[in-house]
């Protein structure tokens, strides 16, 4: 296994975080362990778990949609075991379920959906939001920091917003054509930052996630820049949601997303 500590010495990339150990069929462990200060970051075990799914289908099958559910907090200097349901294979789409546990422990689960892809009707309905190019953007280093990704931030549609709600993303490493291995950099990507900053409640702050979803409408490079952008929806209950777009450089809508998260009064003591 490859250990990653927080002095970055002898970081891997995102290729070596997506390659999973194959313990049997439909059973499969991570290889990377972080040794950072932080929990297990979400976005990895959703895309780990992605991975681990699209392994388990037909050739010329891609992930159009995923739901996942965040059960506890993962320890990111420990391997991750992914046990995969084939729940259905039809004759263009597979169904998969993913439980992600560590020490006997279930941490994340995920559902997801494979499709065949068909050249039919391609329509977009609405263009990309208007945002300077990365050129012209600063740069961002969020907590986590991921793996082999940069990240640019163009001027903020919530300019109160403690974490960006636009941001242009990208892999650092140059990726292979594998369109599945795309989809799982874009599931890593789209639970660094949260549309809830954008609420700008004072007294209250966005806690853990709760649940996240992506659906894929179109293939898209994650080592060409993607523009992400979050809107907040709605607070209720101690639960806030909100959604989210994913287009290309030249605004083609390759991703939407959703996720809820806790929203709590007061002050957040693991901020």
């Amino acid at each position: 296994m490859t250990v990653c500590t927080a002095d970055k010495v002898g970081t891997p990339s995102i290729l070596e975080l997506l390659e999973l150990e194959r313990i049997e069929q439909d059973l499969y462990r991570s290889k990377v362990l972080l040794d950072l200060p932080f929990a297990l970051y979400g976005g990895q075990a959703a895309a780990q778990a992605l991975r681990a799914a699209g392994d388990t289908v037909p050739d010329g099958r891609l992930p159009h949609s995923l739901h996942g559910y965040y059960l506890r907090g993962g320890d990111a200097s420990k391997p991750v075991v992914f046990q995969v349901e084939r729940d259905r294979d039809g004759r263009s789409f597979s169904a998969r379920r993913v439980v992600a546990s560590q020490d006997g422990e279930v941490i994340f689960t995920l559902s997801a959906s494979f499709h065949a892809l068909s050249a039919e009707c391609d329509h977009q309905e609405h263009p990309a939001p208007r945002a300077p190019s990365p050129a012209h953007s600063e740069e961002w280093t969020p907590v986590p920091d991921l793996l082999s990704i940069e990240f640019r931030v163009p001027r903020q549609p919530y300019a109160d917003a403690v974490w960006p709600t636009r941001f242009w993303a990208r892999s650092t490493v140059p990726l292979p054509g594998d369109p599945l291995l795309h989809a799982c950099v874009l599931t890593y990507v789209s639970d660094i930052s949260t549309g809830l900053a954008g609420m700008g409640q004072v007294g209250s702050y966005c806690g853990a996630s709760l649940d996240h979803a992506v659906w894929f409408h179109r293939p898209l490079r994650m080592d060409d820049w993607a523009l992400f952008d979050l809107h907040p929806q709605t607070v209720a209950f101690g639960r806030g949601w909100y959604t989210g777009t994913v287009h290309t450089a030249t605004g083609l809508l390759g991703a939407s997303l959703t996720q809820e998260q806790l929203f709590r009064a007061g002050t957040n003591r693991h901020a």
